[in-house]
This record gives C-alpha cells, sequence and structure tokens, in this order.
C-alpha cells in the first residue's frame, strides 16, 4: 500500500496522486509564458477542475491576462476560442445565427452556423467594454451550457468554461456586469502588477529571439476524470457548516453578520456562494494532496469565491470600503466548530 492510500478512505490515494501530478504539469506549461502570479494561475486551475465553472480576471491591461488563458488552452486538449468584446458586438457574433443555405435537393433553408461559444475554453476578452445586451448573451450559456437561437436549444461542448478579463470598472469606456452574470462566475480574480524582479524576468523572455514553447500536459479524458474527482471528495458536516455560515454571514439582515457587513454591505451572497465554497475547497484539498476538505481550504478560496457577490452601499464607496475588507472581517468572526 502506497503512502497515498494509507492516508485516504476508499483506496482513493492513486487517484489523488494522479490528479495531483497532472494539475503540476498543466501548472508547469503555463509558467514557461506567464511569470509569477502564482495564485491567479492556481484560481484558474481550480475554476477548470470544478467543473461548469468560470472565471472573471481584473487587473488593467497589459498584465498578461490574455496571454495566461492563450497558454492555458495550448496545455490542454481543448478547443479554444477567442471575444474580442467592444461595444459594437451583437450577441449573434458570440452565439451564432441562422443563415439561408442550399440544400441536397436545391432547395433553400435555414441552417444554425455556431459563434465562437462553441469551444471547450472560451475567452471574453474584456467583456466589460460590451454593452449590457452583449454581455447577457453569455448568460444562458454560462448557466445551462447552451444557447438558444430562433427557439431552439444548442448544447456546448463538455467541458465547457468562460474565461473572462476585464478592465476595472473605474476606466473610460467600460460597462458594469449585471449581478446575475456575475453570480455566474466561481471566481474573481484579481490580477496585480508585477514587481521589480518578476518584471526583469518577462522584459528577458520577451525582447530575445527566443519564444518558450508550451506543451499539451492533459487531454479532454484526464480534465473530465478530474472533474468527476472534484465532485467525490468528502466535505463533513461541519465543514459544510462553516462554508454556510460564512455566506449567512455576507448579509446585513442577519444576525450572524459582522458590523463591516451590516454597515457597508447592502446584498450579500446568493447560494451560489455557498456552492462555490465548497467545489473550490474540494478543488484545493486535492491540490494538496488530500481526500477531505478543511476549514483552511474554505478560508483560502473565500475572497476569489465571494468578492464579486457582495453589492456594497454608497457609505463603502465613499469610504473606499472594498468587497475583500468584508470578507477579511467575516472570516475573522466567523468560528469553525468542531465535529
Amino acid at each position: 500500500m502506497s503512502r497515498y492510500e494509507r492516508g485516504y478512505p476508499g483506496g482513493r490515494g492513486d487517484e489523488v496522486e494522479a490528479f495531483q501530478r497532472t494539475a503540476d504539469e498543466i501548472l508547469s506549461e503555463v509558467r514557461q509564458v506567464i511569470v509569477g502570479q502564482e495564485e491567479v494561475l492556481r484560481s484558474v486551475l481550480i475554476c477548470l477542475l470544478a467543473g461548469s465553472s468560470h472565471v472573471l480576471l481584473e487587473g488593467v491591461p497589459g498584465l498578461g491576462k490574455t496571454r495566461m488563458v492563450r497558454a492555458l488552452s495550448e496545455a490542454l486538449d481543448l478547443d479554444y476560442a477567442r471575444v474580442q468584446f467592444t461595444p459594437d458586438l451583437m450577441p449573434a457574433d458570440i452565439t451564432g445565427t441562422n443563415i439561408i443555405s442550399d440544400d441536397e435537393s436545391g432547395g433553400r433553408r435555414f441552417r444554425f452556423e455556431q459563434g465562437p461559444v462553441f469551444a471547450n475554453l472560451v475567452l471574453a476578452d474584456e467583456i466589460n467594454r460590451a454593452t449590457p445586451k452583449t454581455q447577457a448573451a453569455l448568460l444562458e450559456a454560462m448557466a445551462e451550457s447552451q444557447v438558444t437561437v430562433a427557439n431552439k436549444q444548442h448544447r456546448l461542448p463538455v467541458p465547457f468554461m468562460v474565461l473572462a478579463t476585464q478592465n476595472p470598472i473605474e476606466m473610460e469606456g467600460t460597462y458594469p456586469l449585471p449581478e446575475a452574470q456575475l453570480d455566474r462566475f466561481l471566481f474573481k480574480v484579481n490580477v496585480t502588477s508585477p514587481d521589480v524582479d518578476e518584471l526583469v524576468e518577462i522584459l528577458n523572455r520577451t525582447t530575445t529571439d527566443h519564444l518558450p514553447e508550451v506543451r499539451r500536459a492533459a487531454s479532454t479524458h484526464d480534465i473530465l476524470r478530474m472533474q468527476e474527482l472534484v465532485r467525490q471528495v468528502p466535505i463533513a458536516h461541519h465543514v459544510a457548516e462553516y462554508a454556510a455560515r460564512l455566506v449567512v454571514a455576507t448579509r446585513p439582515d442577519s444576525p450572524q453578520a459582522p458590523r463591516t457587513t451590516r454597515d457597508y454591505v447592502r446584498f450579500g451572497a446568493s447560494p451560489r456562494g455557498g456552492i462555490a465554497l465548497v467545489l473550490a475547497a474540494k478543488v484545493n484539498a486535492l491540490l494538496d494532496g488530500r481526500y477531505n476538505v478543511a476549514y483552511d481550504d474554505i478560508r483560502r478560496v473565500a475572497h476569489p469565491a465571494l468578492r464579486h457577490r457582495l453589492i456594497l452601499n454608497f457609505e463603502a464607496d465613499a469610504e473606499g470600503v472594498r468587497a475583500d475588507t468584508v470578507i477579511d472581517q467575516i472570516v475573522m468572526s466567523v468560528t469553525p466548530e468542531e465535529g
């Protein structure tokens, strides 16, 4: 019996080890072109492996968000499509449309022409530069893995994931994403600027004639198998209850809400916030080589899973209070209870 099998109930050791090894290989390949941003890379991988999940990457232009998503697609045996969101982009440019074509008998009929959303990995680049109507075109796809055109449903491929990038809402020419669409993202990840050492490495990699090559590290079958294993990871009742109490503490009308929530939050997280916490925590546990969810797994994913689900009020805006500050206080105030 291996050291992994001794540590996990049900003889899952080999599967956990394979999961961890494949995830490390994926990250290693993406690091060929992305310098630093370790927490961002891990967060994106968590969203991919959680299954039927999507990630929103926010940061100023030029931080490598688009290149990161492209590198991930190159490391995986998955179909990839990129949509550049602009103010004049129309919903049909994303979902596809019916066109008139000639059939074999010489007649004419409508034929559905698939849009770029029919890919495993869809990069929605600068999603908040498009109008709300166009942004909403992704809503059905993200929620139900299908699109409806002319009253007919078209299923999207499996796996399916939207990786959206957006510029900070304060920047000119941006539109805020609707709350209903924000809630469909498992994570919102903040992409920060590199430090001096990382910037030097970026300059060295991008100003020479040597271009790093990203190799395939996982197949479609590998990803689907890893997503299936995530759903099987057990979570103790008291740990699931801890995640639920974190979500409830984001609601200003809840008796469990800390003062920061009551003072600065207008609307808290929906039940999807709890689902995001548990799914992401399961992936985090597997990435750390464990077949069970701990309190620390919940805490580690709390900020990216909840920050975009908190609607702050005017007082928060006036005083410069951010969602992460509120979540810090929630995590500090909600204490785990041992089962």
